[in-house]
């Protein structure tokens, strides 16, 4: 009797033995960062379309020390903010200004990137900086959303501002003199003027500095810390560096002739 007990206790806790057996590791859930592909060389597709460019590779660094796996999501600017507040996103890196406006509805980390609003003009015209440009009668394209557009708004009194949603469009009108200058960063400016000599001119002095940083949810303070450790690391450990012969050699080397102290 005793024994068909014992033999019936075995039994029972063999049948246990998968129940206690340790659960498979879960695997980490994507980092999911949103940026507008449409910012060469910081946000751009390769030629097989593949996300590329500085904060593409900011974003894999990151995903690597956060040991999770980054799917980059392709949307546009003005959407981001409202993307990343519902979930839809984890991240905003995209070349982000972080403005007191923007800072009312999302974190931002710690900044590792400064420039400056500047302008690209029309080649004839004689204006220098954005005073003599807000004039009546002339047109200042901006690009919708961005902190140009803010600036725009905020400070530009006489002058017509024009809102486009495409900065390509924007760089267009002052190529084809329906508009006199267009508000973008130092970087941007200086490259459509090198495409566009015949037609235009940078006045890549800036007016107003920024700082670009990167978009997290309010409440996220623990992933906040973490991306705050990991931009100190990587800049100690040279990685922005890196990133700019990488993909910025020919504007370092530009920028230091101009006498402009380059910002990655």
């Amino acid at each position: 009797m005793f024994k068909g007990i014992g033999w019936l206790s075995l039994f029972v806790c063999i049948l246990a033995l998968p129940l206690l057996a340790p659960s498979p590791v879960r695997a980490e859930k994507p980092l999911v960062v949103g940026m507008e592909l449409a910012y060469p060389p910081f946000e751009m597709t390769d030629t097989s379309g593949k996300p590329d460019g500085v904060s593409v590779q900011l974003a894999y660094e990151l995903g690597k020390a956060l040991g999770r796996p980054v799917k980059i999501k392709n949307m546009a600017f003005d959407g981001l903010i409202p993307a990343l507040k519902t979930g839809k996103i984890d991240l905003i890196i995209s070349s982000m200004t972080a403005t007191a406006e923007r800072a009312r509805s999302i974190d931002f980390s710690d900044p590792y990137l400064t420039t400056g609003l500047c302008l690209l003009v029309r080649k004839s015209l004689p204006a220098n900086d954005i005073e003599e440009l807000d004039q009546p009668g002339r047109t200042i394209a901006v690009k919708k959303g961005t902190t140009g557009h803010s600036y725009a708004a905020a400070h530009l009194r006489n002058a017509s501002v024009l809102v486009l949603d495409k900065e390509a469009a924007a760089v267009l009108e002052v190529v084809q003199g329906k508009a006199d200058a267009f508000i973008y960063d130092q970087m941007s400016t200086y490259r459509h003027y090198q495409r566009n000599k015949a037609t235009t001119r940078a006045i890549l002095k800036p007016f107003q500095t920024e700082s670009w940083a990167i978009g997290i949810r309010k409440g996220n303070d623990d992933l906040k810390a973490k991306i705050n450790r990991f931009l100190a690391d990587f800049r100690r450990s040279g990685g922005f560096e890196r990133l700019g012969e990488r993909y910025l050699k020919e504007e370092k080397e530009a920028f230091r002739q101009l006498g402009f102290p380059f910002f990655l």
